[in-house]
């Protein structure tokens, strides 16, 4: 795997070439103008990577992955089939990024320590999802499913948390940003599914702002549906709610504003930003033996977003 330490700080671009990013790599190919193509003249033969002018795509999505033995890819190509698209090959994948650091936690028996760093709760038997794929019944977790029957959502959409933390005393939704920011809307405007009339009407129980402000004029469709199916899934069992939207440093700073003014939480229910940055360094202070944990505090060090503008190389974290 590529990271900014095997990376040139800067590459050229012409109006019909990119130079290959890797240090010392003399190849140009031809540049992309119309959108990110898997193509032979668009690849370096000699690193095996797909190049355009701000960012590269690997042969295969297991070379962007760090824990690729046969039980995680067994885990992840089920998980992959809970969403419609899952794209993992490219160096700025929030996928990849999102399989690399939570497969981490789960794998190392970090979940428990490194959310009390984060949540100050201390999680009982946590169990980690995958986007909505559940291991121990082998399909979309049955408890969400419900959920989204009860309020007419559409499984088929795949659109779902990247994560979610289920343990006996909290439910811990993740929604991970990498690039991609929170507005997002629904496809038909006008389309409210039985977002307000399921659940016996649990929309107006837990939002202060009605649909149309909150998922069309706001545009926080994802953050909305979100809220609405973890709070109502931990209201039924008994257990505290989290909605956690997961950024890097520098990003989204107005959102616990901007989407919480329109929540009615409580102690039971809390919306959150949390950073990638904030987890590293739950991960970096972790009892883990540094061998244990050398793979992953060197990939968050080093993973690039690609190039900017100009042409220059930026670095996913801040730290």
């Amino acid at each position: 795997m590529l990271g900014f330490k095997d990376l040139k700080k800067s590459i050229a671009v012409t109006e019909n070439s990119v130079e290959c990013p890797v240090k010392d790599c003399p190849k140009k190919v031809k540049r992309q103008k119309d959108g990110f193509q898997r193509k032979k003249k668009f690849k370096c033969p000699e690193h095996n990577i797909y190049i355009s002018p701000s960012s590269f795509e690997y042969e295969r999505d297991m070379d962007n992955l760090l824990w690729s033995h046969y039980d995680d890819l067994y885990l992840l190509n089920r998980a992959k089939r809970a969403k419609v698209e899952r794209e993992m090959a490219r160096d700025d994948s929030e996928d990849a990024v999102v399989w690399n650091v939570f497969r981490f936690l789960d794998m190392q028996d970090l979940v428990i320590p490194v959310f009390d760093f984060l949540l100050e709760i201390e999680l009982e038997d946590p169990e980690m999802i995958y986007w909505t794929y559940h291991g121990g019944e082998k399909s979309v977790w049955s408890e969400l499913d419900r959920a989204r029957q009860e309020f007419g959502d559409d499984a088929a959409a795949g659109l779902g948390p990247d994560i979610i933390i289920d343990s006996r005393n909290a439910l811990i939704f993740i929604e991970a940003k990498l690039t991609a920011g929170n507005e997002t809307e629904p496809q038909g405007k006008k389309e409210t599914k039985k977002y307000l009339t399921g659940g016996r009407s649990w929309f107006g129980r837990v939002f202060r702002s009605d649909y149309e402000r909150v998922a069309i004029e706001d545009r926080k469709y994802e953050l909305m549906r979100l809220w609405l199916l973890g709070t109502w899934m931990a209201a039924r069992r008994g257990v505290d709610f989290y909605l956690l939207n997961l950024v890097r440093e520098g990003e989204e700073e107005g959102i616990e504003v901007t989407f919480g003014k329109h929540l009615k939480e409580d102690p039971a229910r809390i919306f959150k930003r949390i950073t990638w940055e904030k987890i590293y360094k739950g991960i970096a202070d972790s009892y883990v033996p540094e061998e244990g944990k050398e793979k992953i505090i060197d990939y968050f060090e080093n993973k690039t977003l690609g190039y900017d503008e100009k042409g220059r190389l930026t670095k996913a974290f801040t730290l």
